[in-house]
């Protein structure tokens, strides 16, 4: 019997944000990070998993365990 995966724990951000938009979540996504410090987000060239502003925009959005695990892993594949 083979370990599970572990779980993706960061990205690049070119990685994520192509995820996002084959999900078709781009845009909302792209609509709640509008509000937030440019520098958050623009300037990231890592998405981190376990950074707490990452976890608030997660929890902010209402994205669920399951979603993220998903978004993460795909990503890393692109």
């Amino acid at each position: 019997m083979n370990p599970p995966t572990p779980a993706v724990t960061s990205g690049s951000s070119r990685q994520f944000w192509l995820q996002l938009l084959a999900v078709g979540l781009l845009h909302e996504v792209d609509a709640w990070t509008a509000t937030q410090p440019k520098i958050a987000y623009e300037y990231s060239g890592t998405f981190v998993r376990s950074e707490p502003m990452m976890a608030a925009r997660f929890a902010a959005m209402g994205f669920a365990k399951e979603q993220i695990d998903g978004l993460f892993a795909v990503a890393s594949n692109l």
